[in-house]
């Protein structure tokens, strides 16, 4: 399985810049988890080969992509995009983004060959089937209904936390699953921002390291992700000063292989 996390931001001198605003990770090429960047920042063959989006939740730094997407793509699909997520997520986009004032509602409109996006509801804690993968999602703790989710090829399973503050029922699918390979898990805010991640629901180190403490996959990497651009220096060294074993920031734009 590969992954890759497209990049969001650009440094003064044009490249991609380590500091993310938006989240979008690539699959095999073939399918995305959130879409924050993923009209601005896929390859070209992603572009050709992209018609699968898993959401994890409605907030737009997750979503902010998808709208430009189906919309540079309209007139050449040759299916549609199809969106998975919850019925929360389905209501959202469809009243707030797809709604005619911010954006079409492209789930009312086709180009010459059919509909250009569809929409597969999944309910948290259920398994689904997107291309070659199976996906289990489970409920988290943010703001807004959230899901994490188990990402499986067969030979390869990764967890991915999505955006979240302290949870148990992530912990409980991450320690039953026969086999891991990887843990991509958020930490937004430095220590200093407490009442800051309280308030959102998201993680700082200190309360990562309690939630690392509920997992028992210890030989397992964890990757650290949604680490807030303004803070991420600090957030970085707040990390290493832990001293745990196998926890590294995810890096942008790499592609990673299990």
């Amino acid at each position: 399985m590969k992954l890759q996390l497209l990049p969001s931001t650009i440094e003064a001198n044009g490249t991609a810049s380590p500091r993310q605003h938006l989240t979008c990770f690539v699959i095999d090429d073939a399918v995305t988890v959130d879409a924050g960047s993923l009209a601005m920042a896929a390859s070209r063959l992603q572009m050709e080969q992209v018609r699968d989006v898993v959401l994890t939740h409605a907030h737009l730094d997750h979503i902010a992509g998808l709208p430009i997407f189906i919309d540079d793509l309209f007139s050449t699909l040759a299916e549609p995009v199809t969106v998975h997520c919850t019925p929360a997520v389905i209501e959202i986009l469809e009243r707030d983004v797809f709604n005619w004032s911010v954006y079409p509602r492209f789930s009312e409109l086709s180009n010459d060959v059919g509909p250009v996006l569809l929409y597969r509801p999944f309910s948290p804690g259920e398994e689904f089937q997107v291309k070659h993968l199976t996906f289990r999602s489970v409920e988290v703790n943010h703001k807004v209904p959230s899901v994490g989710l188990l990402v499986s090829d067969g030979p390869t399973t990764i967890a991915l936390s999505g955006d979240t503050a302290e949870m148990d029922g992530f912990w409980d699918v991450v320690n039953s699953a026969p086999s891991l390979s990887a843990i991509l898990i958020e930490c937004a805010f430095p220590d200093e921002l407490e009442e800051l991640a309280q308030i959102s629901h998201h993680l700082t180190p200190k309360r990562l390291k309690s939630e690392l403490e509920k997992c028992s996959r210890r030989g397992c990497p964890v990757y650290i992700v949604n680490l807030k651009p303004m803070y991420r220096e600090k957030i970085v060294k707040q990390l290493l000063d832990l001293g745990l074993a196998n926890l590294v920031p995810l890096e942008v734009g790499k592609v990673y292989e299990w």
